[in-house]
């Protein structure tokens, strides 16, 4: 493959006819293959006139694989020999994104696992329906190993039946999930610059995103060596990759993989590079945390964390001017809050690495998790309505010595888990920065959180001068107390209505008679405890109880609610790249239902009527992505823009990269988008 006085096309060429006629001699008798191909269609019944997508179906035994467009440094990818209906047209390949093979210091650019090749097919106007259109390939790959290689061909045969274009639901999502896979266009054209042996390519990506592990798969050939570290580093809104050049480019194009089996697809043209940032990278990582810990204290006045805020506060007035006592809650405090987002974030990185397409508030996705959440924040709020008494959180008696500590600490447990769906100002940076940079890095970001989070009731247990000003504890702090219980409740019959949202009736008459039959439990310990008995076995069993009602559920309870409630389309990334290259504008936002800023933007910014009315009038098309339930497909999209968590807004002009809004929308900020 490297020998001098042969380009490698040339000898790709011998390789393929070799191939060729290897395959042509091998006994018909032992066809096996380690690569099955398939070919399908999304639709059985295409409209005449439509056009509709193929798919070579592609499906390698575990340790082999095949081979992309551009093969890299050695391999060979497919070859297809058409026999279609008489005006019938079939367009180019449509490729997912590659992986990085490299074998003896060779890069190959592969496919490991099952994969599609997408082909649209357009049907003639004139065809009558019930029309036959028989589809044959003559089919010809390599399969290899990392030591070995197997040329294999078939013949794919597939006959289609004019008709209405009807499109099964479980073709559609096969062909939903091919798609995403596939290269998205980047939308803006890239410039290249060769100095030399060097290749400097600058890529229009916006600075705020982050991508985790981008690599150039390039599709023009013999432009750079393959196995060349490419450097990357960023200049405003542009991404620069230097790498190894190898011959002369007059063009470049090829795809950006994100390192999650997604990618942006774009070409480039030769121009001036600008000279990289080189910003080191403590300086990031200070950003971040800064950003981290000033995101975290502004959660302190996020209305979902109130409720449980209240809590605390309620624990800082019963300690009164006792300095030793405030201090240490402070700190149990402080400890609950930064453990949670440590193992919070350090969870939320194992998953990532195994692969899993989670992002922060991933928990909340998690419906068992929503019911534990919704009983014990019925607990509190009944503790706190004085139905029964839980030491710790207070029934009438100080909260000092260990009992305070604990329940301080737990306290801080509690707020942390429940404020990460608010992904306030300045986190969405910081948390997109902790994906990719180093482990103990990123830890500290997470701390971070947690340090902004508890910094107010730090400093109220160490500055004197404010701990002076709370009210001193008195008769009030019942009346207080039992105030502090209805947002607990509210905060219970939210959770209540998104544990309906995730999964359905039938969740909800779970969750409703899980937390009547709760009610009734501590109504009864209340009871026991106003004659004078105690209560810790009963207490100890309702904890077992509820524990073991979230765990035995089955999933099939717990199906995933389908959500019919978007204004607009709902997301689909081959959508997006289809309006796109049609040169529609788009307006693409993803929301949950545990997301409060998601929700108050919905109802005061993007659903009113003079938003509407102006993005009708421009042609723009409103794409919505829903992360209520866990859905990888939107995981990775939110990752692929360095984002790990809702919301997310971005706006796609015409011809322009798209720009990223502001996670407090106005309806002015949105009609300004459009203005003429």
């Amino acid at each position: 493959m490297t020998s001098q006085g042969f380009s490698l096309r040339l000898m790709r060429d011998i390789l393929m006819t070799l191939l060729t006629l290897a395959v042509g001699l091998a006994t018909p008798a032992r066809a096996q293959t380690h690569i099955t191909a398939q070919l399908v269609a999304e639709s059985q019944s295409p409209k005449p006139g439509d056009t509709i997508m193929l798919a070579l179906d592609m499906q390698p035994e575990p340790g082999w694989h095949g081979y992309w467009v551009n093969p890299g440094d050695a391999g060979v990818g497919i070859r297809l020999d058409w026999s279609l209906p008489a005006n019938v047209q079939l367009g180019p390949i449509r490729w997912p994104v590659p992986e990085r093979l490299i074998v003896a210091g060779l890069m190959n650019h592969v496919f490991n696992g099952d994969h599609a090749l997408l082909l649209p097919l357009t049907l003639p106007r004139n065809i009558a329906p019930g029309t036959s259109l028989p589809i044959r390939a003559e089919a010809q790959w390599l399969a290899c190993t990392d030591k070995i290689c197997v040329p294999e061909r078939a013949t794919l045969t597939l006959t289609l039946i004019a008709g209405d274009g009807t499109i099964r639901a479980e073709d559609r999502a096969r062909f939903d999930r091919w798609r995403a896979r596939l290269a998205v266009p980047l939308g803006a054209a890239g410039t290249f610059q060769k100095d030399d042996s060097k290749l400097r390519l600058a890529i229009p990506i916006p600075a705020n995103v982050t991508l985790p592990d981008p690599w150039f798969f390039a599709e023009t050939e013999e432009a750079v060596r393959y196995a060349a570290p490419q450097r990357i580093t960023r200049v405003g809104d542009q991404l620069i990759l230097e790498t190894e050049a190898k011959g002369p480019i007059t063009a470049l194009s090829g795809v950006l993989a994100t390192g999650d089996g997604r990618g942006f697809r774009l070409t480039a043209s030769p121009g001036l590079v600008p000279a990289p940032d080189a910003s080191p990278l403590w300086q990031t990582i200070l950003i971040a945390l800064a950003g981290a810990m000033l995101g975290g204290l502004l959660l302190n006045v996020m209305p979902c964390v109130f409720p449980v805020i209240s809590l605390k506060a309620l624990s800082l007035a019963r300690a009164g001017g006792d300095a030793r006592t405030a201090k240490l809650e402070a700190l149990a405090y402080a400890a609950g809050v930064i453990l949670t987002c440590l193992l919070l974030g350090g969870l939320l990185l194992g998953l990532r690495a195994a692969g899993v397409a989670v992002g922060w508030a991933f928990q909340l996705q998690e419906p068992r998790v929503i019911l534990l959440l919704l009983l014990l924040s019925l607990a509190i709020a009944l503790n706190l309505a004085h139905v029964f008494h839980l030491r710790g959180y207070g029934g009438g008696e100080a909260l000092a010595g260990r009992d305070g500590v604990a329940g301080a600490f737990w306290t801080g447990v509690l707020a942390a888990f429940v404020a990460t769906p608010c992904t306030g100002p300045f986190m969405a940076a910081a948390l997109g920065a902790a994906l990719v940079l180093p482990l103990a890095a990123a830890l500290a970001i997470f701390a971070g959180l947690g340090l902004g989070l508890a910094l107010p009731f730090l400093l109220i247990g160490y500055v004197p001068a404010l701990r002076t000003r709370l009210p001193k504890p008195g008769a009030w702090m019942a009346k207080f107390q039992l105030g502090l219980s209805v947002p607990m409740f509210l905060t219970a019959a939210a959770l209540l209505w998104l544990f309906w949202r995730q999964t359905g009736e039938t969740g909800l008459w779970i969750g409703a008679g899980a937390s009547f039959a709760l009610c009734l439990a501590l109504i009864g310990i209340g009871r026991r405890q106003a004659c004078g008995q105690s209560a810790a076995l009963s207490g100890a069993a309702v904890l077992v109880a509820s524990l073991a009602l979230a765990s035995v559920i089955p999933s099939t309870a717990l199906a995933p609610r389908t959500i019919d409630q978007v204004q607009g389309e709902v997301f689909n990334a081959a959508r997006l790249a289809q309006l796109r290259a049609e040169g529609r504008p788009v307006f693409l936002y993803f929301t949950a239902d545990w997301c409060l800023t998601c929700k108050v933007n919905e109802q005061t910014a993007i659903d009113r009527a003079e938003v509407r009315a102006a993005f009708a009038k421009a042609g723009v098309v409103t794409m919505v992505g829903d992360w209520t339930n866990a859905d990888p497909i939107i995981g990775r999209f939110l990752e692929a823009q360095g984002r790990s968590g809702v919301p997310l807004y971005l706006y796609y002009a015409k011809g322009a990269p798209p720009k990223e809004l502001p996670q407090v929308l106005t309806p002015t900020m949105l009609t300004e988008l459009v203005a003429p």
